[in-house]
């Protein structure tokens, strides 16, 4: 006849503690594999808007970030921002530029989609409908959240790459065109993959979807 052997009292403690310790060890794997946690996925259901012509939906892997458009403000660019949204050109366009806390930069069409990126050329990517003319405002303040069209060093070379401000930047008062401003989803750009030291982001987040809200 085989005894049984009790555990003694240490024993027992010493194997609740390593049932505690691995519980802390994979919640906090899962917590920090999890960047999303915690952000509001602004579920579109729940939203409304006086214009919702002016409102745009961009999806990333974190949630939705909701845009209100300013076509008073710069009427072609916005014009153009919005076809191309229509025409779902900015699905899968990756966020190649960004800076920690800074801003994020995306929209390269023809070099910068996360099926084909080329990082030879990227930010050089044209969409094939020409250059605009740059609409400059002297009054509009890029603060947080902040949607404008990106250029080269020159004036009127916007196109379809756009950036959004994540702290105020005075010094792109009246030197870039605005188009719009974050409503919701400040959060959820914060949580966009950072290129760290590197010039441009590897292995870069991309936007899932774009689209006008009312289309949803």
């Amino acid at each position: 006849m085989i005894k049984s052997i009790k555990a003694s009292r240490s024993e027992k403690i010493l194997f609740i503690f390593l049932i505690i310790l691995a519980t802390f060890i994979f919640t906090s794997f899962f917590f920090l594999k999890n960047k999303c946690l915690f952000v509001e996925k602004n579920p579109l259901n729940k939203l409304n808007f006086n214009e919702p012509n002016n409102i745009v939906v961009m999806n990333v892997e974190c949630g939705n970030v909701i845009i209100e458009l300013y076509p008073d403000i710069s009427p072609k660019s916005v014009e153009r921002f919005k076809f191309l949204i229509k025409q779902k050109k900015y699905d899968g366009s990756a966020f190649y530029k960004v800076t920690k806390n800074t801003f994020v930069q995306a929209g390269d069409i023809e070099y910068g989609n996360i099926s084909n990126l080329d990082y030879s050329k990227i930010g050089s990517g044209k969409s094939g409908l020409g250059l605009l003319k740059s609409e400059l405002n002297n009054d509009f303040i890029f603060t947080k959240g902040s949607v404008g069209f990106a250029r080269t060093s020159e004036f009127d070379t916007e196109d379809s790459e756009f950036f959004i401000t994540l702290k105020e930047i005075p010094i792109y008062q009246g030197e870039y065109t605005p188009i719009g401003k974050v409503v919701r989803g400040l959060d959820i750009l914060k949580k966009i993959k950072t290129g760290n030291k590197a010039i441009y982001v590897l292995r870069p987040d991309y936007i899932r979807t774009f689209r006008m809200f009312n289309s949803n």
